[in-house]
């Protein structure tokens, strides 16, 4: 991932690359370039990436139709977005983004278009990073909170009662039934992983994505990087979790979906731990994947984590 702190050189290249498509994505349109349009005539509702998609189709119902920018398995926090990228955002009615400097790239991408767009985790109590260079920045990865994503959801069903205020109380009702699904996926994760024996309660991680699933659950967070650079995994950092999972006699460590498992494997290699698996955080799978909701990432990851720390077979 790159680095999400603002890099003054890249960003005005980049953003002059964003502009420079936007430009053709609109010439296009003028000339009749964009597809012939849909018989769906619902709002269309884009959100940044498919986690914030499949929680505001949970929202949203039949009433609106939501995309997701960017695909599943996609690393979201260095996404550049692409000339459709640009030309299906330009004819959405909302744009939906997480925030927190998650999507780097967003600011850019939204700039010149005359699009409303919603910050769907205003009001959550944020986190902040505790370490390396991004010591004090916010941790931007609240969805991993269940808790944090019925904000998210309320937040969605304003943003939508907007667009569509006929359809006001379908959206409240509609956020107020998954909330309650959200408070039962809730529960579930901290009665398994609150089982763990004491000295086996620490999740080390690849990137320090999990502090807000960690706060909930009442376990150690450790992690190779803060958040995911473009030169990911330091010997220092390797050094640092290996030091750790030595110390503790961590059972299982574990690394998520979007990056490269070989620095976490070089921890494996020195310590003699477990992988414990994969865990997800910032994209979902595909339909027939593991995790093809946001319910189903958080009940995988809290029943990977229970297994490979209670020492089960990942």
């Amino acid at each position: 991932m790159p680095n999400l702190l603002f890099r003054c050189a890249k960003d005005v290249h980049r953003a002059a690359a964003v502009l420079a498509v936007l430009g053709l994505s609109l010439g296009l349109a003028a000339c009749g370039g964009t597809p012939a349009s849909s018989a769906d005539d619902r709002p269309v509702v884009l959100t940044t990436f498919t986690v914030l998609a499949d929680v505001a189709k949970n929202v949203a119902g039949d009433k609106l139709r939501v995309e997701s920018i960017t695909k599943a398995g996609a690393e979201i926090h260095g996404y550049e977005p692409t000339p459709g990228d640009i030309r299906k955002a330009a004819q959405a009615d909302l744009i939906l983004d997480n925030g927190l400097n998650l999507e780097a790239w967003f600011a850019q991408f939204v700039e010149g278009l005359d699009v409303p767009h919603a910050v769907v985790s205003d009001g959550v109590k944020v986190m902040p990073i505790g370490e390396d260079s991004y010591q004090g920045k916010p941790n931007p990865h609240a969805w991993m909170s269940p808790s944090n994503v019925q904000i998210y959801a309320n937040n969605m069903a304003k943003a939508f009662a907007t667009l569509d205020p006929a359809n006001a109380a379908v959206f409240e009702a509609n956020a107020k039934a998954y909330n309650a699904q959200l408070q039962s996926v809730q529960d579930e994760m901290v009665a398994k992983l609150s089982v763990l024996p004491e000295n086996h309660r620490a999740l080390v991680t690849c990137e320090g994505a999990f502090s807000y699933l960690a706060r909930d659950a009442g376990l150690k967070e450790v992690y190779i990087w803060a958040v995911n650079a473009e030169q990911q995994a330091t010997p220092q950092q390797i050094t640092r979790a290996i030091e750790f999972v030595k110390s503790k006699q961590v059972p299982a460590v574990f690394c998520e979906s979007t990056v490269s498992d070989a620095p976490m494997q070089q921890v494996v290699g020195a310590t003699g731990a477990k992988f414990g698996g994969v865990l997800y955080v910032d994209s979902l799978s595909e339909a027939d994947g593991p995790v093809p909701t946001y319910l189903d990432l958080m009940r995988h990851d809290a029943k990977t984590i229970t297994t490979a720390l209670s020492g089960g077979t990942p």
